[in-house]
């Protein structure tokens, strides 16, 4: 089963998405789709022309947020038929896209492949392209292989232990990092943008409402303006990978 696209959900609290819209609009230099949904919670940050989106925000009604995958294919019963082997759970179906739910509990959507092929430009020295799965330790292999076998992407082990990355082939939008949390806390993810210049990009989101939470030698966890938790990694934002002489020092704190 081939992944053609991915996109990266930004999931917010209903009663804050228009902050979280406003805000990631303006981080990937983005303007916004009109809603859909049945309560107009579904929008898409719309690229530059030429450009397919990769983004979108959703308005959640329960807890507060955090992040998923979609899955593009030309056959979306057979990724889901795939995923269930895998392991996955059915959560719901919809006309032509489904939601389930891994192994380890996260939810992610398979839905149509529309012929998305060029992924967005870098801005102001970053890019948005990894969802990072942050799994507790009882799961974590298992919670690896399956998006491993799901995606068929190539799995390279991180800079740490506690981190593995799948790699998407040439072209694709978005990369998932699998991260063991250090304990027994429930499945999370969250969003990581790769940055040449670490600092200037957290002035840049500080001066759009981003608060700091915390560093490390290689990163840095900011909280949006709607309440998200996501991270800004020293990455290349062409390529996502990590400078030679980089390693990053530690998971990020858990919302």
């Amino acid at each position: 089963m081939t992944i053609r696209w991915t996109y990266a959900f930004v999931d917010r609290p209903a009663d804050r998405l228009g902050s979280a819209q406003a805000f990631w609009t303006a981080v990937t230099d983005t303007r916004l789709s009109a809603p859909r949904g049945t309560s107009g919670e579904f929008t898409t940050l719309l690229p530059v022309a030429g450009a397919d989106a990769c983004v979108k925000v959703q308005g959640v009604g329960d807890g507060p947020g955090g992040a998923h995958l979609d899955l593009c294919a030309e056959d979306v019963p057979g990724l889901v038929r795939r995923a269930r082997e895998l392991g996955a759970e059915p959560v719901a179906e919809h006309e032509d896209w489904a939601v389930l739910r891994s192994p380890a509990g996260l939810l992610w959507c398979a839905v149509p492949w529309h012929g998305e092929s060029v992924r967005p430009p870098v801005v102001a020295g970053s890019r948005l392209d990894q969802v990072s799965l942050d799994i507790p330790p009882s799961a974590y292999e298992t919670e690896t292989e399956f998006w491993a076998e799901l995606t068929g992407w190539e799995l390279l082990t991180g800079s740490l232990p506690e981190f593995r990355v799948l790699r998407p082939p040439a072209g694709l939008p978005v990369r998932i990092l699998l991260q063991r949390l250090a304990g027994e806390q429930p499945a999370a993810a969250h969003l990581d943008l790769a940055c040449a210049d670490i600092a200037a990009t957290r002035a840049r989101h500080e001066e759009l409402g981003a608060l700091h939470v915390a560093d490390g030698r290689h990163w840095t966890v900011l909280r949006d303006p709607a309440g998200g938790v996501y991270c800004l990694t020293g990455r290349d934002p062409e390529t996502g990978g990590l400078p030679a002489v980089t390693a990053r020092a530690a998971p990020p704190p858990r919302r």
